[in-house]
């Protein structure tokens, strides 16, 4: 059984790396192809959709999933199978009625985003992108629950390989309806950008004929196991869907963070930078934050938080069988996982940020700049992802809640003044601050119910940055010394830039965290492994 789990989240887990891989990777094509403000206009229609989505499905899979896997182990498969159907009802009608909220609040969006007759992008482009990916949520939620319904049973293929295939014809006919538009038809940026966010609708059609296809191979079998349902547990619909929705809310909350305060800079920061007289750069300043860096920042975040994450379910068991030392035990290397892995990757496209932003997009000394002073606040998208992890894990999720709202609320308040006073950069100081008081309040509640010090981490966390200073100063030097005998004006030159800088800063920090043992220390099961590998 043990192996079975392991094996169907090794599935899941590579699943998901390889679309998040091609969700970056395909962005270097499609830049190309729209430019800046085709970019611009794209991240105009998805943000809104991101948010929507996360309301449509509202953390139903994922709680349906883990209802069926707890009446599975009681062999009352009725009760899943009832959830599904109804699930599917709910789903269905949550999608419709966000898809028609959606389509019908677009003019009223593209209004506060175009705040300015000066912007290059216009009201009418950006209300026909949000209309174009809003037909997504009709599919996407009720494709989702039938994802939750395979993970339920511990089938974790279904998932994965929908989940791939979504991304390669959500990316095929975004960049080949891109380049038709464009290229044959000598249509708009506008029609090519309608036509990527239509992508979205595509791509879930494809997912959602993946999972029909498993549901008809498999349905024998789950028909086998319904034979064999107990039938002793009668539930209502509405006490299991009670449940669910206070469950629920709170990871939907920390599932859009990120986007809420992107949303945050889509409704404001054209607005700020009219008012300052820069709206003719606005809607490119913004591309080249929310969507250009957000793509490359967000890299190293999601290698660390799933690391860190990973170990959250021996800190839920801890906490609740009352065994304080394995907690505070799992909490430090929680902490201190998070800090080494994401402290040189951040560090490290800061200092590379020329030849990343122009092997992803173009040379741009403005995008460079936007890059290099957002990249640190990596660190604090891991920080809240792993600490509203450790919170759930501890059943403290309403505080997550207010942390994040009050965090909103700070970003909302000092969005305005920040940009009208340092424009584009002025969003990413309030990013910082909104985030950092966040993260600050949950550091405080984690330390209250956990009864946790964090003496250790604050030690630990010290030498880390000792080793990512000694490392940063070595990247940057030879940085500076190999752009004398190459410049990062190509794609095929940045990238080889970042390879050997990256190898130098990695061997560096390896070879500091070995010797000082604190590789033992982070990593002892791994440590170990690669010991005995070794020395046979």
């Amino acid at each position: 059984m043990g192996s079975k789990f392991m094996r169907g989240t090794f599935i899941l887990t590579l699943g998901t790396y390889i679309s998040k891989f091609l969700g970056l990777i395909y962005i270097i094509p499609f830049f190309a192809l729209v430019g800046d403000n085709g970019n611009a206009l794209y991240n105009y229609g998805y943000v809104p959709y991101t948010i929507f989505i996360s309301i449509a499905t509202a953390g139903i899979p994922l709680a349906v999933s883990k209802f069926i896997s707890k009446y599975n182990a009681l062999e009352e498969y009725g009760v899943g199978r009832k959830l599904f159907k109804s699930g599917l009802v709910v789903m269905l009608l949550t999608g419709l009625a966000s898809f028609i909220i959606l389509y019908l609040l677009a003019p009223t969006f593209a209004d506060i985003i175009i705040a300015d007759k000066d912007q290059i992008i216009k009201s009418d482009d950006v209300v026909s992108v949000i209309r174009a990916v809003s037909f997504a949520l009709i599919i996407v939620p009720f494709m989702s629950l039938i994802r939750g319904f395979f993970q339920g049973h511990q089938s974790m293929g279904p998932s994965a390989v929908s989940q791939v295939v979504e991304q390669i014809v959500r990316v095929a006919f975004l960049l080949i309806g891109a380049l038709v538009v464009l290229k044959v038809f000598h249509g708009s940026v506008v029609t090519a950008v309608q036509v990527a966010t239509f992508a979205a609708f595509v791509g879930a059609i494809g997912s959602l004929i993946v999972l029909l296809w498993y549901w008809y191979k498999r349905k024998p079998y789950l028909d086998e196991l319904l034979r064999k349902d107990k039938g002793t547990i009668q539930i209502s619909l509405k006490e299991i869907y009670k449940e669910i929705f206070i469950s629920a809310i709170p990871f939907v909350v920390v599932g859009i963070a990120n986007s809420l305060f992107q949303l945050v800079d889509q409704l404001i920061h054209n607005q700020a930078m009219a008012n300052i007289g820069l709206a003719k750069i606005a809607d490119a300043s913004l591309a080249a934050l929310n969507v250009n860096s957000h793509k490359i920042v967000i890299i190293p975040v999601s290698l660390a938080t799933a690391f860190s994450v990973s170990l959250v379910p021996s800190i839920t068991d801890a906490f609740v069988n009352h065994r304080e030392k394995q907690l505070k035990s799992q909490m430090n290397q929680t902490f201190q996982v998070l800090l080494f892995l994401t402290l040189p990757a951040s560090i490290g496209i800061s200092i590379l940020a020329e030849p990343f932003y122009t092997f992803f997009y173009k040379p741009d000394p403005f995008g460079t700049k936007i890059l290099m002073i957002y990249a640190p606040v990596a660190i604090l998208f891991a920080l809240f992802s792993v600490t509203a992890a450790i919170l759930q894990g501890l059943n403290q999720q309403k505080f997550t809640v207010f942390s994040l709202l009050l965090g909103l609320l700070f970003k909302l308040i000092l969005n305005t003044p920040m940009i009208e006073r340092f424009q584009t950069f002025g969003a990413i100081y309030a990013t910082v601050i909104g985030y950092s008081v966040t993260i600050i309040i949950n550091l405080i509640v984690i330390k209250y119910f956990a009864n946790y010090k964090y003496r250790l981490v604050f030690r630990r966390g010290i030498l880390i940055i000792i080793f990512n200073v000694i490392m940063g100063i070595s990247v940057f030097l030879f940085y500076k010394l190999i752009t004398l005998f190459i410049a990062p004006e190509t794609k095929s030159m940045s990238l080889l830039i970042i390879l050997v800088c990256t190898i130098i800063g990695a061997v560096i920090y390896f070879y500091l965290s070995f010797k000082s043992r604190l590789l033992y220390f982070l990593f002892p099961e791994q440590m170990q492994s690669l010991k005995k590998k070794l020395s046979s």
